[in-house]
């Protein structure tokens, strides 16, 4: 069982900042504030993603075939995860629409100020409520 993913930055106050606001449109907010790191929860309080300095102090880097991958309940949040990501200053790596993946997939990519990819797509327990 998954309980978390770690994502690099090598700026923890502005990395706070975009994920703060991100988050914030899929129901996840900080839960977690130390010197080195800041941990997400969504509406069941776990923390599941931690943004964090790495602790060999090494600058950050991403990962190359890597990504962060979210669930939204409907096609709504993922067109407002993406545009946020892009008003946070995040890039776009695809833009919201369906993909050949799999019947009935909508999703979009954008990468973080330190140029992780992250993903946000429809809730497969939801698409009938698009």
């Amino acid at each position: 069982m998954l309980s978390g993913v770690c994502i690099g930055t090598n700026d923890l106050e502005a990395a706070g900042q975009f994920y703060d606001a991100l988050l914030a449109t899929i129901g996840m907010s900080r839960a977690l504030t130390v010197p080195r790191e800041l941990g997400y929860a969504g509406a069941d309080d776990k923390i599941t993603l931690f943004v964090l300095l790495p602790y060999d102090r090494d600058p950050a880097t991403h990962g190359n075939g890597t990504q962060v991958m979210f669930y939204a309940a409907n096609k709504a949040e993922v067109d407002a995860f993406h545009a946020k990501a892009l008003a946070l200053g995040g890039s776009d790596e695809g833009a919201p629409g369906p993909r050949d993946y799999h019947p009935e997939y909508y999703g979009a990519y954008v990468r973080d100020l330190d140029g992780n990819k992250l993903n946000i797509s429809v809730d497969p327990s939801t698409r009938k409520n698009p």
